[in-house]
């Protein structure tokens, strides 16, 4: 249905206004009768084979939500309903913001991409905090937190400490976002000397905590090898559980259903989609093979296919996310991706 009559539809719209209608949709869903059992029955898969101990969490499956789509941590309960095992919020940052000026959203449905360069627009931690006090999440809830756009660097670890604080009795599990190439200064988080004072603070503020919450560190793919071996060494050390590889590309590799010219006209921003799979990929693979297999990784990137997720928990990834696929194949994929790995580890046995 989605792919023959919504999308179409959707797709008449410019990215950012079809993401609000097709969450106005689902906030209007919420008061349907039965409307919520029956997305369930038709796109949840129970999956029991697939269940795993991940960061010291149990994952029904291992499916998840990339951060960037319920930006505001207000959707990830109807994200559930569609079949995810877990949701990944934000990115949040300690004040609210406006992110960059629009248009900042581009789909290359030819090569089923988007490139953006929103500046995580978001209402902030405060506002996500209320949710998650106001509903109770029925799925495990990664939150993706940055620092604000007008915090200098030096200051970022103050940035990622608050939200880390305020959200921390209300979450499963943390994503620490160095490396989106939307926000001027960011990427430059993933230094040593940056990373390691933002890292450092929040393990130790998580001393102070009865409950431990796992803290994952997003990658980019742009990194050079010698700059990622530098961080797998201090993941390594200083007790981060976990990697998410990867994000958002600055390349352009991969589009071939535009010209040069477009591609121009469209500007910066982080190439996500079909293209930047093969890279993302590689990086879980190196990220796996460098740390020996002690590292965890959430694979992320340009997942279109079943067979896609296969290979990427192949290269060493313990959960998939996924997002670009999500809004080019429907939630029907979520399904035939845990169809597909039953399917092959039955066939392995």
């Amino acid at each position: 249905m989605y792919k023959h009559f919504l999308k179409p539809i959707l797709f008449r719209f410019n990215p950012e206004t079809a993401h609000n209608i097709l969450f106005s949709g689902l906030s209007f869903l919420r008061h349907v009768p039965f409307a919520k059992q029956i997305i369930r029955a038709f796109y949840r898969r129970n999956t029991p084979s697939l269940e795993r101990e991940v960061f010291g969490i149990n994952f029904p499956n291992p499916v998840g939500l990339a951060g960037g789509l319920d930006k505001n941590g207000e959707f990830y309960n109807d994200m559930a309903n569609f079949g995810f095992g877990f949701v990944e919020i934000g990115s949040l940052t300690p004040k609210p913001q406006d992110g960059n000026p629009k248009p900042r959203c581009f789909r290359v449905p030819g090569d089923k991409a988007i490139i953006n360069r929103f500046g995580i627009n978001n209402k902030g931690v405060r506002n996500a905090v209320e949710h998650l006090k106001k509903v109770r999440p029925e799925v495990i809830v990664a939150a993706n937190i940055s620092k604000n756009s007008t915090s200098i660097n030096e200051d970022a670890a103050k940035d990622y400490e608050t939200s880390f604080a305020l959200l921390y009795d209300f979450v499963d599990m943390f994503v620490v976002n160095v490396s989106c190439p939307n926000v001027v200064g960011l990427t430059a988080l993933q230094d040593i000397t940056f990373l390691s004072d933002i890292v450092d603070r929040l393990l130790d503020l998580r001393m102070y905590h009865d409950e431990y919450r796992p803290v994952l560190l997003k990658v980019s793919p742009d990194l050079s090898k010698e700059q990622l071996d530098e961080i797998i060494d201090y993941c390594l050390r200083s007790g981060i559980d976990g990697i998410v590889a990867g994000n958002t590309t600055r390349s352009r590799d991969g589009l071939n259903s535009i010209s040069k010219e477009k591609i121009e006209e469209i500007g910066n921003g982080g190439l996500s989609g079909a293209p930047v799979h093969k890279k993302n990929l590689e990086l879980v693979r190196y990220v796996h093979t460098k740390s020996d297999g002690k590292l965890p990784i959430i694979g992320v990137g340009g997942i279109m296919t079943p067979e896609q997720a296969k290979d990427m928990m192949d290269a060493g990834a313990s959960l998939v996310e996924i997002y670009s696929g999500f809004i080019y194949e429907g939630p029907a994929l979520i399904k035939k991706i845990l169809k597909h790995l039953e399917q092959t580890n039955k066939q392995l046995k």
